[in-house]
């Protein structure tokens, strides 16, 4: 089977596409025969060698990938030869509270991802996805759409008429953009883009902040609503945007922190969380039993996925440099076969 696989060195010239032997399932295991995978900035982060620089290669990254169930190993009863997957970001993290066992293995680093045509999952790993989605759009979901999931409906409990603020037009706010307006909330979205700003607005949001335009976008925030701040903000820029998201936010409102496209360590004051009563949440995707349900809100609502690109797996590296770019609305995906 064909694999894309990170040799040698970190680097996305390293990223080379091979063969390896089709897998065979063993007992709980599954083999999915993969058609579409889509990136994350993380992936793109692991092959740069950025995430865990001490991840032992070779390595097949990306975490999220869809495909119709191959063959299983003795045991399996949960998905039978034809059913349509995906894998579940954490496969051993079933359902609970996070723990380090459960979230000590994920797919795309340290285990092998989805950048492969035969892909072993354990049988726990595995969801099925909304019949209504295209294999292309079901794809977006494992990483991306659970955590805006987990962000707003698990930890952060957004209620109708709530005001969240999403950061940027990636997969995780795209996403929290559509979670937040099935709800019933009001979205105010950040972009340096006029154009993405416009789309956002297309498919609902309530207001738009250029950040380029407006540098104390969260104090611009705070004025939209009245003074008194959103109730939520979905914040995966990291340190170099945490200021503004505590500016921006109510006292007793909640930070959802989930990214560092904008770095991962700097100098923030933390007298705002204290004298305002933020929450600050970390989030890290979430656990099988969160996908399912929010699978089922998927398929009530109708909802779909944003897919900016479709590329083929011989032009991988394109589907990186421009996930890499920033230029994306959406998701990226790579189609495997």
């Amino acid at each position: 089977m064909r694999v894309a696989e990170l040799r040698g060195a970190f680097g996305l010239d390293n990223l080379v596409l091979a063969e390896r032997p089709s897998p065979v399932p063993g007992p709980g295991q599954v083999v999915v025969q993969v058609v579409a995978a889509s990136l994350n900035y993380r992936d793109w982060l692991m092959v740069e060698g950025h995430y865990n620089p001490r991840q032992p290669l070779p390595l097949v990254p990306v975490s999220d990938g869809v495909g119709r169930v191959l063959a299983v190993g003795p045991g399996v009863q949960r998905v039978r030869v034809g059913d349509r997957v995906a894998g579940a970001f954490f496969p051993h993290w079933v359902s609970g509270e996070p723990t380090r066992e459960r979230m000590r293995l994920a797919l795309g680093g340290p285990l092998d991802g989805a950048l492969c045509e035969e892909w072993l999952l354990p049988e726990e790993g595995v969801v099925h996805v909304p019949e209504h989605l295209t294999d292309e759009e079901a794809a977006c979901l494992p990483c991306a759409a659970v955590t805006a999931w987990n962000a707003l409906a698990v930890r952060g409990r957004v209620l109708p008429g709530d005001t969240v603020l999403v950061q940027g037009t990636g997969g995780v706010s795209l996403f929290a953009l559509q979670f937040a307006r099935m709800v019933g909330a009001r979205v105010v979205l950040t972009s340096s883009s006029d154009e993405k700003l416009a789309r956002a607005k297309a498919m609902g949001a309530w207001g738009g902040l250029n950040y380029r335009e407006l540098p104390e976008w969260g104090k611009e925030a705070r004025r939209l609503t009245g003074g008194e701040g959103v109730d939520h903000v979905v914040e995966v820029g990291g340190a170099g945007t945490l200021a503004q998201s505590l500016r921006a936010v109510r006292p007793g409102g909640q930070v959802s922190l989930i990214g560092v496209l904008a770095g991962g360590s700097g100098e923030v004051s933390l007298i705002p969380v204290l004298m305002q009563n933020v929450r600050v949440q970390g989030i890290t995707v979430g656990d099988r039993e969160s996908f399912e349900a929010m699978n089922r809100a998927v398929t009530q609502h109708g909802l779909r996925p944003v897919v900016d690109r479709v590329f083929p797996l011989e032009e991988v590296h394109a589907a990186f440099r421009h996930l890499a770019s920033g230029a994306h609305f959406g998701k990226v995906v790579v189609r495997v076969r």
